[in-house]
């Protein structure tokens, strides 16, 4: 299957490679991101439907994977992982992406930088005092339910949630809106990650 995201990956574990590239991993927990009856608005096709879900789907398979290298090998082997799926799947080598993770508050909450990306996804940095780390908790399963996906030209945003179940079966379903972007080298990358819990009221 053609990679998603074409960056060279000499300097990759081959098993970070398998994640962030190979999108038909048999056995993997992660399913791929779709929705039974999702609304589709295509004003041009440059970015392709089918590209959007691939990307979706792998931005699980490789959250799944800081969560199994943390696991397996500890904090230092989770932020390598981390930061080499961010350098893969967001676009802060371009500029600042609008990155607005589920568990972050007060003037922390957007983060348009890629440490406070690499923050939120592994904690460990003073310089983001609150942050846990999202990837660490010990996940089992995550998969991306569209509602609506718009595709116009290079850019495509989605909106929906993201489901998540941990290794107790806890299920943790959040609200999530991306835009991709296809860059000149044929790689889909994020500008824009936002994430929320249901409103409960």
């Amino acid at each position: 299957m053609t990679a998603l995201i074409r960056l060279p990956l000499s300097n990759l574990r081959p098993l970070a490679a398998a994640v962030l590239l190979s999108l038909s991993v048999p056995g993997t927990a992660a399913v791929m991101a779709q929705s039974t009856t999702p609304a589709v608005q295509i004003l041009d096709n440059n970015i392709s439907l089918a590209q959007v879900l691939k990307a979706q789907e792998g931005w699980c398979k490789a959250l799944l994977q800081i969560s199994a290298d943390y696991s397996e090998g500890g904090i230092a082997k989770a932020k390598t992982t981390a930061a080499m799926v961010i350098d893969q799947a967001y676009g802060y080598q371009y500029g600042p992406v609008a990155f607005k993770p589920t568990l972050a508050s007060g003037e922390q909450t957007i983060r348009a930088t890629r440490e406070g990306a690499l923050a939120y996804f592994v904690g460990h940095n003073p310089n983001f005092p609150k942050d846990k780390g999202f990837a660490l908790t010990p996940w089992r399963s995550c998969k991306a339910v569209n509602t609506v996906i718009q595709l116009d030209g290079s850019s495509a945003t989605t909106m929906g949630n993201v489901i998540f179940t941990d290794a107790n079966g806890s299920v943790t379903r959040v609200d999530k809106t991306w835009n991709f972007s296809k860059e000149r080298d044929g790689s889909v990358r994020i500008l824009l990650h936002h994430s929320s819990l249901n409103y409960a009221g």
